[in-house]
């Protein structure tokens, strides 16, 4: 790639042209709008970012799982260019385009489970969550909807009360919409060991599983911290929602198009949802999100009760099968797990040096670590943010996760060169070190 695949300092980070465009966000943009680090892009591909101070850093976040297969992936670059040539809008609803069929049918066709679907598109994560849950509650006729601990799913009105944490994304927003349920999650670092007969006994006795229409859960809790389940527990959930004729919706905004290792986390241990949630890393940076679900489910909704204006624009369509495509292509489901192979034996190498760290855990390039006071399970949020702020100063771009604020996230791009992943973790551990 004409992008060079190095990191470098030229200036300290942030640089001067990139704290003058920080002070002209700040007189423009409302400042409720945060910044993890504030360094202006010019240019990003394969495992670097380029600011406009000339700096090349390390991305070890892919624009939050969004870039899997890059910030300019020569397929997308193509097909989107060919398509902004032709036409960049006419909304699906009013004179369709091949495009939105394809992607659809891709889905279709790729999704866990071997039933006849149903995919429709939208523009964000919390659209396809928000959707799916207007569709479960038309086909069931019920009204309840169960959510876990530490979830996270979104920003609107319903998709906040969906969400578990407050802080920043709740706190003053509310009242928030009615029949949203929060049961345990299996949090093996930090439990509860019983969260699966927890969840059922409050779903049973508080809400009555003859009233829920759906069950909505992250595979792998993202913004909660990379949580991952321990082994049965998603399958017992989706055992129990067949049991009880509730709609099984699988979260896998953030999980989705290889980052875990599998094209979808849910293949791990072979979970089939009735429905499936999907975005980020869908379009390769393009604004896209789809659900995609049992047909006898999608097909209930009336003639007119789905949609939306931007739903499916071309340009992102076209960026989706480009997407895939270059999935494919370069098998980049083996490459996220060679991601993993490489990150997780030298994060518990770390872990065991340093005793700040109390947990790693992940599965393919979806990898984080929890740090804690030393000897506790006591969450660390201040050492955190001082790993980060040691970390983006060496240009390595790392964020930040977990209901505790005490979980460091990383998602690399699928196609970053290993060198590049190696210097990563180097700079981690010395910042480690340091602290």
């Amino acid at each position: 790639m004409s992008l060079p695949q190095e990191r470098r300092l030229v200036t300290a980070i942030p640089g001067p042209r990139s704290q003058e465009l920080l002070a002209r966000k700040q007189a423009a943009v409302p400042q409720g709008i945060g910044t993890t680090l504030p360094v202006f892009i010019t240019r990003a591909g394969g495992g670097v970012v380029e600011d406009i101070d000339g700096n090349s850093l390390i991305d070890f976040g892919a624009g939050i799982a969004v870039t899997n297969v890059g910030n300019a992936a020569p397929k997308v670059v193509e097909r989107v260019s060919k398509q902004v040539a032709d036409f960049t809008h006419t909304c699906f609803m009013v004179t369709p385009y091949e495009s939105y069929v394809e992607v659809c049918e891709k889905l279709n066709e790729l999704t866990p489970g071997d039933h006849d679907k149903r995919s429709f598109l939208v523009n964000s994560g919390a659209e396809a969550v928000e959707n799916a849950v207007k569709i479960a509650r038309h086909a069931t006729g019920r009204q309840a909807v169960v959510v876990f601990d530490h979830g996270y799913h979104g920003r609107t009105l319903l998709t906040m009360t969906l969400t578990a944490k407050n802080m920043p994304y709740k706190h003053r927003f509310g009242p928030f919409a009615p029949e949203v349920y929060r049961v345990p999650l299996a949090y093996p670092f930090r439990g509860p060991s019983d969260a699966y007969e927890q969840a059922v006994d409050m779903i049973e006795k508080q809400i009555g599983a003859e009233n829920v229409a759906a069950v909505l859960i992250e595979p792998i809790a993202g913004e909660g911290g990379f949580i991952v389940p321990e082994r049965g527990f998603l399958p017992r959930i989706a055992d129990f929602c067949r049991a009880n004729g509730i709609v099984f919706i699988a979260d896998e905004v953030q999980t989705g198009f290889a980052r875990t290792g599998d094209l979808f986390a849910c293949e791990d241990e072979g979970v089939v949802p009735d429905l499936i949630c999907t975005a980020k890393g869908i379009a390769g940076g393009l604004p896209l999100a789809a659900v995609t679900g049992r047909a006898e489910i999608m097909d209930k909704v009336h003639v007119g009760g789905l949609g939306g204006t931007y739903g499916g624009n071309p340009l992102a369509c076209q960026a989706a099968l480009a997407v895939l495509e270059t999935i494919e292509a370069e098998d980049l489901v083996a490459r996220a797990r060679r991601i993993g192979e490489i990150m997780l034996p030298r994060l518990e190498a770390m872990k065991s040096r340093f005793p700040i760290i109390g947990d790693v855990r992940g599965r393919g390039a979806m990898i984080a670590i929890e740090l804690v006071e030393p000897g506790t399970k006591t969450p660390n949020a201040a050492a955190t943010q001082a790993l980060v702020k040691a970390c983006h100063a060496e240009g390595l771009l790392v964020l930040t996760a977990g209901t505790y604020g005490n979980v460091l996230r990383f998602l690399p791009p699928l196609v970053m060169p290993e060198h590049l992943l190696e210097e990563g973790l180097g700079i981690l551990e010395k910042a480690l070190g340091e602290l």
